[in-house]
């Protein structure tokens, strides 16, 4: 296997860590957050907190944040434009911040222990 095909496999486990802890503290479903469509303002939302995670906790570039979650880079670049914009208030960026901080100290697939 290839360096570029394990960065692509632990990239889609990131993005899948990510979305699963973003639809349990949004309140949403991992079908809306994988949905090609936006179903709702809800999901859409979500998805885009899952993106802008997955980006800054993982630091993985926007083009592999759009890949992860088969999106072009420039709808992963908008999502976390929004969520940054959506930091300025403070409930929410302590809100994430929580969620980073979980996401950051979770064990990733396809890393040593």
């Amino acid at each position: 296997m290839t360096q570029a095909m394990t960065r692509t496999g632990s990239d889609a486990a990131r993005a899948r860590l990510a979305q699963s802890a973003v639809a349990y503290a949004f309140g949403v479903t991992q079908d809306d957050l994988e949905a090609p469509t936006r179903r709702s303002r809800e999901a859409a939302f979500a998805r885009q907190a899952a993106m802008y995670l997955a980006h800054v906790a993982f630091e993985l570039s926007l083009t592999r944040v759009a890949q992860a979650f088969g999106r072009d880079r420039s709808t992963a670049a908008h999502a976390c434009h929004r969520i940054e914009d959506q930091r300025d208030d403070r409930g929410f960026d302590q809100y994430m911040d929580a969620l980073e901080a979980c996401l950051r100290a979770a064990p990733c697939p396809g890393e040593p222990d």
